[in-house]
C-alpha cells in the first residue's frame, strides 16, 4: 500500500512541479490546496506530500491565512542556481560515465531523440520534459547520491528560468549541448561528458545574461 502511496505522490509532484516550471501556475501567485488536488489529478495525502517536496524546494511558500504561493521569478537567483551546478553537475556526469547500465543507456538514447524532435517541432515543454528525464537518469546512475540530492532542486529552477526566457534558437542551443553530453556517456567518455555539461551551463548562463 505505501508503494502505492508513494508512486501517486511521485506523480502529484510531477504534474504540480511541471506546472509551476512552465509557469501555468504564476509566479506569485497564490493557490490553496483543494485547487492543486484538481490539477494534479490525485488525492490528498499524496498531493499533501507534494506540496512538502515543492515547499523545501523553495517552489512554494505557505502564507499562513492566505495559502499557498508559487515562488515569484527573481532575476538574481539564474546566475546563483548555475553557479552551484557548474560546481557539481561536471563531476556528477564524469562519475556517472562509468556506471551507466543498459537501461540507462536506452533510456538516454530516448531522452536524445526527445529532445532532437523538440528542437524540429519547436516544443519547448516537450524538452523540458525530456530534460526531466535526464536528470532523473543521472540522479538514478551517479554513485554519489549526495551530489544527486543536492542537484534535484537546482535542475528544478533552472528549468523554470530557462523556460521564461527560451526561444528557438536556445532551444535548438540547449537539445545540441544536451546531445553531446549523452553521447559522451553513451560511450563511457567521463572527460569529455564534463567539458560538454561545463559548455550546457556557460551557454545556459549566457542565455540569462541575455535576457
Amino acid at each position: 500500500m505505501r508503494d502505492s502511496t508513494e508512486s501517486q505522490s511521485r506523480l502529484a509532484y510531477l504534474a504540480l512541479e511541471s506546472l509551476i516550471v512552465t509557469l501555468k501556475l504564476a509566479p506569485g501567485s497564490l493557490v490553496t490546496e483543494k485547487q492543486l488536488i484538481a490539477l494534479a489529478g490525485f488525492g490528498r495525502t499524496p498531493v499533501r506530500e507534494a506540496i512538502q517536496k515543492l515547499e523545501w524546494q523553495g517552489l512554494i511558500a505557505v502564507r499562513p491565512r492566505a495559502g499557498l504561493q508559487v515562488a515569484e521569478l527573481d532575476p538574481r537567483q539564474p546566475a546563483q542556481i548555475l553557479e552551484a551546478r557548474r560546481q557539481l553537475e561536471p563531476l556528477a556526469v564524469r562519475k556517472t560515465a562509468d556506471t551507466i547500465d543498459d537501461e540507462a543507456r536506452n533510456a538516454l538514447i530516448d531522452c536524445a531523440k526527445a529532445m532532437t524532435e523538440c528542437s524540429v517541432t519547436g516544443d519547448l515543454e516537450g524538452f523540458l520534459a525530456a530534460d526531466k528525464r535526464f536528470d532523473e537518469i543521472l540522479e538514478r546512475c551517479c554513485p554519489n547520491p549526495f551530489i544527486s540530492q543536492a542537484l534535484a532542486s537546482l535542475q528544478t529552477h533552472s528549468r523554470r528560468y530557462w523556460f521564461a526566457t527560451a526561444n528557438e534558437m536556445s532551444l535548438d542551443r540547449s537539445v545540441s549541448l544536451h546531445v553531446r553530453v549523452i553521447r559522451a556517456l553513451l560511450n563511457g567518455h567521463g572527460d569529455e561528458a564534463e567539458k560538454s555539461m561545463t559548455e550546457l551551463l556557460d551557454a545556459m548562463l549566457e542565455q540569462e545574461v541575455i535576457a
